[in-house]
């Protein structure tokens, strides 16, 4: 395997374990929590607050991309990737082990939030260092390509988060409310293990070592990119929205609206994760064919253009196609971000600005979804999908705004003094 392949396999696998437990949680959310932590409440007040508690991982991100994201510009990206995997495997394995309200009390949901937000912190600072490993190992011209292998672990990450709950759902049985929804939780020890003695098999970053290092990256590029940082952040939020209404809310709305089982529910994730898993490489190839912006633009446009259609078709009993189709879709705007967000900012502050950026996006836009969809379901479906419809807006006109000529520099060159962009102006 090419050195570059290499880092971007490990990088893929160390997102994957990251998203497994991030992404669990969120399954978990709308399948037990609220009978496990809030149970002295009605069933969709329960719901509401365990999409609250998902939400408390998201508050934490940017907070978390900012303070990793410092230091993955000054001491080097794989120390804080190696940090970042370890710390969230544990928070998660120790959520596995909480006791239940019945036996605690309100302490019980207060641990819960606790651990979910040590979750949040950390794996701010994961997807933007991943990514950047894999971009900055890149040849010229095949960012997007390479980038993408990073991304896909966000979906094998939902495929093996939704499978777990299934097979612990089919293994304990009745006892699954009692201790069979533990077992996933505890499993992350087993990946993690593997993610960390992968990720200390690999190089830093080229690009990190050649460059003179700045001594206040996160004041540099708040201070040089703040635009960009607000405009990437735009980016994100849309896709955000949809992908965590898709994968988050509609396992809710399917069991309660549309009465469907959960393991229906499940295996509908598992296949729309899969079809991702192909479909997000297939849009990163084209990005670096015929540049970033055509392929995401397109990919917002999808976004708003099937969020009525997706609900025609659960609602017509197609609920597995409507999943596949909107995982497809959206992988337009996701695949090729890896890339696109590397390419807005400076090598010395790309950590900072990367993190930053990318996760104040997602806790706008993916950590209130599935909550502001639920909130909206008493409205009717219509108004989740103006939701949806209002969110890949924002990613077309960011987008736009930011321009097709938007490249800081080459993430694979060689230089850093690269003459100011369109983007940078």
């Amino acid at each position: 395997m090419t050195g570059v392949r290499k880092v971007a396999v490990a990088s893929a696998v160390g997102n994957t374990i990251e998203l497994y437990d991030f992404l669990l949680y969120g399954t978990a959310s709308a399948l037990v929590f609220n009978k496990i932590f809030f149970p002295q409440f009605d069933s969709r007040v329960g719901v509401l607050l365990a999409f609250a508690t998902f939400g408390a991982g998201f508050v934490a991100r940017p907070l978390g991309g900012a303070v990793i994201g410092h230091f993955g510009d000054r001491l080097g990206r794989r120390a804080m990737l190696v940090i970042t995997l370890s710390v969230t495997g544990l928070a998660t394995a120790l959520i596995g082990l909480l006791p239940s309200y019945a036996s605690i009390g309100i302490w019980a949901p207060v641990l819960l939030v606790l651990l979910r937000i040590v979750q949040g912190f950390f794996m701010g600072g994961e997807q933007g260092g991943a990514s950047l490993m894999a971009v900055e190992h890149a040849p010229p011209g095949r960012l997007g390509w390479y980038g993408s292998w990073v991304f896909i672990g966000s979906p094998i990450g939902l495929v093996l988060a939704n499978l777990a709950m299934y097979l612990s759902s089919k293994a304990s049985g009745p006892g699954f409310l009692t201790w069979g929804w533990r077992l996933p939780f505890l499993f992350s020890i087993v990946l993690v293990g593997i993610g960390v003695y992968i990720r200390l098999r690999v190089p830093e970053s080229p690009r990190f070592t050649r460059t003179e290092k700045s001594r206040t990256p996160l004041a540099e590029v708040v201070r040089t990119r703040w635009r960009v940082l607000l405009l990437g952040a735009g980016v994100n939020l849309g896709f955000q929205i949809f992908i965590f209404v898709l994968s988050v809310f509609t396992i809710n709305y399917g069991r309660t609206e549309l009465r469907l089982s959960p393991d229906d529910l499940l295996v509908a994730q598992v296949l729309g994760g899969l079809a991702q898993v192909v479909s997000l490489p297939v849009f990163a190839w084209m990005s670096d064919r015929i540049g970033r912006l055509p392929v995401m633009f397109g990919g917002a446009v999808f976004q708003a253009a099937f969020a009525f259609p997706m609900f025609w078709l659960m609602d017509a009993q197609w609920f597995t196609a409507a999943i596949v189709l909107g995982f497809i879709g959206s992988g337009a705007l996701f695949g090729p971000m890896a890339a696109y967000f590397a390419e807005l900012f400076l090598t010395r502050v790309r950590y900072s600005g990367v993190a930053l950026s990318y996760q104040l996006g997602a806790v706008l836009g993916g950590g209130l979804a599935p909550f502001v969809a639920t909130s909206l379901l008493g409205w009717g479906t219509w108004a989740v999908a103006v939701y949806l419809i209002a969110g890949a807006v924002m990613s077309g006109v960011c987008l736009l705004v930011i321009g097709s000529a938007h490249e800081a520099e080459p993430a694979g060159g060689e230089s850093d003094a690269q003459p100011l962009t369109p983007a940078e102006a």
